[in-house]
C-alpha cells in the first residue's frame, strides 16, 4: 500500500479515536450525574416490576452486589443521558464522505436520531410492565418470582437499549433514500422484505425471545418505516 492511500486510513483511525473519546467523556460525565441520581433513576428502574408483580423491591445475595447495582445504574444512565453526544459523534464521523448538498440534512437527522432513540427507550418503559406481567404470569400460582436486582436490571437495560437502538433503523433508510441509494417505490416494493428483515432482527435482539416483546418491537418499527417511504417520497422528491 502506498504512503498516499495509508495516510487517509490513518486519518480516519485518528478521527474515530478522537469522536470515541469525546463520547466516551460525555457518557462518563453523564455516569456522575446518573451516580448521584442513582436512587431515583433505581426507583424508576424497578417500578415496571414492582407494578407487574405486587412486590415491593428486589432482592441482592452478595455483599458487595449494592455497590455494583449503583454503579450499573449510575453507567447506564451515563449512557443515555449522553445519547445526544455520542450519537452526534457516530454521525459526524459519516459526514465527510457526504457532498455538500447532502450535508444539508445531517443536523434534521442527528436531531431525529436523539428524538426516535429517547422515543424508543420511552415506549419500551411503557410497555415493559405489560412485557413482565406477561412473563411472568407463566408461573402461575404456584411459581413465586424471586429475582435478583442484577439480574432484573440486565434484562431491563437491554430491553430499553434495544427499543432504543432500533428505533434508529428508519433514519439509516431516510440517509439511503438522501444519498440516492433507494427510492420510494424501490421502498414500497420492498415492503415484505422489511416486514422480514424487522421481524428477523427483532427476533435476534429482544432479551427474552418471546412473542408479545417481538410484537411491541416490530409493529413501531414497521410504522416508522412507513413513515420513510412518505418522507423519501415527499421530503425529497425521490
Amino acid at each position: 500500500m502506498s504512503s498516499e492511500a495509508r495516510m487517509p486510513i490513518l486519518e480516519h483511525l485518528h478521527e474515530l479515536r478522537r469522536r470515541m473519546f469525546i463520547a466516551a467523556i460525555a457518557v462518563v460525565v453523564g455516569a456522575v450525574i446518573g451516580f448521584i441520581l442513582r436512587d431515583r433513576l433505581l426507583d424508576l428502574i424497578v417500578e415496571p416490576y414492582e407494578r407487574a408483580t405486587g412486590q415491593s423491591g428486589l432482592a441482592f445475595f452478595e455483599v458487595g452486589e449494592a455497590f455494583s447495582v449503583s454503579m450499573k445504574v449510575a453507567l447506564f444512565g451515563g449512557v443515555i443521558l449522553a445519547a445526544p453526544v455520542w450519537l452526534y459523534e457516530i454521525w459526524a464521523f459519516v459526514t465527510p464522505a457526504l457532498s455538500k448538498r447532502e450535508k444539508r440534512w445531517v443536523i434534521p437527522i442527528i436531531l431525529t436520531l436523539v428524538i426516535l432513540f429517547m422515543a424508543g427507550v420511552g415506549f419500551a418503559y411503557w410497555t415493559m410492565e405489560r412485557a413482565l406481567d406477561w412473563l411472568l404470569g407463566f408461573g402461575g400460582d404456584r411459581l413465586t418470582p424471586v429475582i435478583g436486582v442484577n439480574r432484573y436490571l440486565n434484562f431491563a437495560f437491554r430491553y430499553l437499549l434495544v427499543f432504543g437502538i432500533a428505533f434508529l433503523f428508519p433514519v439509516f433508510v431516510f440517509a439511503a433514500g438522501a444519498v440516492g441509494a433507494v427510492s420510494s417505490r424501490q421502498l414500497r416494493k420492498g415492503r415484505r422484505w422489511a416486514v422480514l428483515i424487522i421481524v428477523t432482527i427483532g427476533a435476534i435482539v429482544t432479551p427474552t425471545g418471546d412473542p408479545l416483546t417481538l410484537i411491541l418491537l416490530s409493529t413501531p418499527l414497521y410504522l416508522l418505516y412507513e413513515t420513510t417511504i412518505w418522507l423519501v417520497r415527499f421530503a425529497l422528491k425521490k
